[in-house]
């Protein structure tokens, strides 16, 4: 594939989060005008406040889009596609696409992380499917299969398969992907987004070389999970 192309976008918060945080901010003005007019400045209107501003930053923070860039070449390197933890890395069976065994490295994004979701190799979008599903909470083994989720085959240049998929959790309500069939994709450029509490799996090849442990934060397209074993 060719040269890396940078896009650089000057992006504060995510577009996904626009509507969200105007319509909250209309609303918490509204109530905190009503609190103040009832309590005329009191504690009790203090104290809400207070409340309201914390849960208003917490909201800003989850829809921050931070624009990033890996610093060193990609070339093998499969990146992490979500900022979290490291919630699960095993060999498991993966009888939808391969129909044989593959290491599945998972990430969990608590409400307090960045939403936004990268592609984790440079390479190509095969196809992306959509699933509706459960709403279990995103730790458990069971939401990678039966809760909504999305799944997007990448391919390298090298032809080698990588499954990502984006799952919702008990909170999350709405998963978003950018990604589209037969489009070339990079690592630093946003492959999606999931809207309060979600969870990512990787699928890749028996052979890779993971950089991660369990328990291990990530930072999305910074913290380097694995390597892939040239197929070349």
């Amino acid at each position: 594939m060719g040269q890396r192309i940078k896009k650089i976008k000057n992006i504060r918060l995510h577009r996904e989060g626009s509507n969200t945080l105007l319509y909250v901010g209309i609303a918490m003005l509204a109530v905190g005008l009503l609190a103040w007019r009832l309590d005329d400045g009191g504690l009790r209107f203090k104290c809400l406040a207070a409340v309201m501003a914390v849960v208003y930053a917490i909201m800003v923070n989850f829809f921050r889009c931070p624009i990033r860039y890996f610093p060193t070449d990609t070339e093998g390197i499969v990146v992490a596609p979500a900022d979290g933890r490291v919630v699960v890395i095993e060999e498991v069976e993966e009888t939808n696409y391969f129909h044989d065994r593959r290491l599945m490295v998972s990430i969990f994004m608590s409400l307090f992380n960045v939403h936004a979701n990268w592609f984790p190799v440079d390479g190509r979008v095969k196809f992306v499917k959509h699933f509706n599903g459960n709403f279990y909470k995103a730790w458990l083994p069971k939401a990678s299969e039966e809760n909504e989720h999305a799944d997007i085959m990448l391919e390298t240049d090298d032809g080698q398969e990588i499954l990502c998929r984006q799952v919702a959790g008990a909170v999350a309500r709405r998963i978003v992907t950018y990604a589209k069939d037969d489009e070339d994709c990079y690592i630093d450029e946003h492959l999606g987004f999931i809207k309060f509490g979600s969870r990512v799996d990787v699928y890749l090849p028996l052979g890779t070389e993971i950089c991660v442990k369990m328990g291990q934060s990530t930072t999305g397209d910074q913290t380097v999970i694995a390597r892939l074993k040239s197929e070349k």
